[in-house]
């Protein structure tokens, strides 16, 4: 029992000195076994726990509210209504904006129709019919878009823009059937220039000349005749192939891409034989283009030229003075052909499209790089044999087919003064 007494003497809390008991069976744990922990380093816990809200609030960011359903005011039209009216009636284009009234471009004209001045509502509405809620949201932010939509019953291409009148918007109608060459009455030389295994291809004009239906029916030629692969970078797309003999693969800069130029690149590791690029916009694209075209591609391009000499130009404009001659080598070296368009009316109500057609002969190649473009232009005059033709001289043959008049042909023609001289046949 004293034993027993003795240890639970020892271990009742201290309450001074003179409790302790003495002897060392009995002492004390030391005392610095409880302040132990005090030197270990703080648990890194609560500090994590602090970092992870941060790092996850983005992750649980709210959508945006879905834009509030709009229909046309009393008395409008839908949009498919328009289209398909404009469809209906082979317009080329729509115009359409707020506090205006709807206009169709008709063979060149822009003619209006007995429709309501558009009210904002309705505009509205119309976004809505083609557009998803984050393409409206990316317009209301930047005041501009651009874009394209498929109806069914055709495909559009959509320019969306901010005015002093209010929003407007103009829809580019693109068919859904693609005309074949024959169709179109283009010369028998886009047939050859199809078949070529690497090079450049250049298909120029102003807006609305045609340039994006020529290249869609020499593709269409292409798809239906040849084992290729087929890479097309557009801005948007717009005419749509359906994979045949050749495979195609459509890219849509914006969609499917962030750059022209980035697609261009990458598509030289994709394994292709032909690369359309929708439109060749500035030095960069232009020497991805033609290091393509030296290393065993076909490339196809665009650029908004009215003559085949002009793209030449346009092409070395791109770059400094002090980089024109090795811009001239590599595109000698580089062309198969610059093709410029335009259309213009017909006698019969419609339009036909004229051309500038330079082939890169031997004789081309070396007056492109000595920067000779007045001898270009001679021997595009006298070289029928191998394709090449004039604007004035297309246009001169369409006068003498009764398809357009003397004043279409004047009106259209690059040079006037030397169309006047056809006319009059000193030329």
């Amino acid at each position: 029992m004293a034993d027993s007494e003795a240890t639970q003497t020892a271990t009742m809390p201290v309450g001074g000195a003179s409790s302790i008991p003495t002897g060392p069976v009995i002492a004390p744990p030391p005392i610095t076994a409880p302040a132990a922990p005090a030197i270990q380093p703080p648990p890194p816990q609560p500090q994590m726990m602090q970092a992870v809200p941060a790092q996850a609030a983005p992750v649980m960011m709210v959508p945006p509210p879905a834009i509030p359903k709009r229909s046309p005011s009393p008395g409008q039209p839908t949009l498919r209504e328009l289209v398909k009216l404009a469809e209906e009636n082979g317009f080329s284009d729509l115009h359409v904006g707020v506090n205006e009234v709807p206009r169709f471009r008709d063979r060149g004209d822009l003619v209006p129709r007995e429709y309501p001045v558009t009210d904002l509502d309705t505009f509205m509405s119309w976004l809505q019919e083609i557009l998803t809620d984050r393409e409206i949201r990316d317009f209301q932010e930047n005041l501009d878009f651009d874009g394209a939509a498929d109806l069914g019953f055709v495909r559009i291409r959509i320019n969306i823009f901010d005015s002093l009148a209010g929003p407007a918007m103009v829809l580019r109608l693109i068919g859904a059937e693609i005309l074949t060459m024959e169709q179109l009455r283009l010369p028998a030389v886009f047939r050859d220039i199809c078949h070529y295994h690497k090079g450049l291809v250049l298909v120029t004009g102003p807006t609305g000349s045609g340039k994006s239906t020529t290249m869609a029916a020499m593709f269409d030629y292409i798809n239906k005749s040849q084992n290729k692969h087929i890479i097309t970078i557009e801005d948007p797309v717009e005419f749509v192939h359906k994979s045949q003999k050749a495979l195609i693969k459509h890219r849509e800069v914006g969609r499917h891409t962030l750059k022209f130029f980035n697609a261009l690149k990458g598509a030289l590791r994709q394994d292709p034989d032909i690369m359309l690029v929708g439109e060749i916009r500035d030095a960069e694209t232009m020497k991805i283009a033609l290091k393509a075209a030296s290393t065993g591609h076909l490339v196809a391009g665009t650029l908004h030229t009215n003559s085949a000499i002009k793209t030449i130009e346009r092409i070395l404009g791109m770059f400094p003075p002090n980089e024109h001659d090795a811009v001239r080598v590599s595109l000698a070296e580089s062309l198969v052909s610059i093709i410029a368009q335009g259309l213009c009316k017909t006698t019969d109500g419609k339009r036909a499209a004229y051309h500038d057609i330079l082939i890169a002969t031997d004789a081309i190649k070396e007056y492109i790089v000595k920067g000779q473009m007045d001898e270009i232009n001679q021997v595009m005059l006298q070289s029928d044999f191998d394709g090449m033709i004039t604007m004035n001289k297309a246009l001169f043959n369409l006068y003498q087919e009764g398809r357009i008049t003397e004043e279409v042909a004047l009106e259209n023609s690059p040079t006037p003064n030397e169309m006047a001289q056809f006319l009059r046949g000193r030329i």
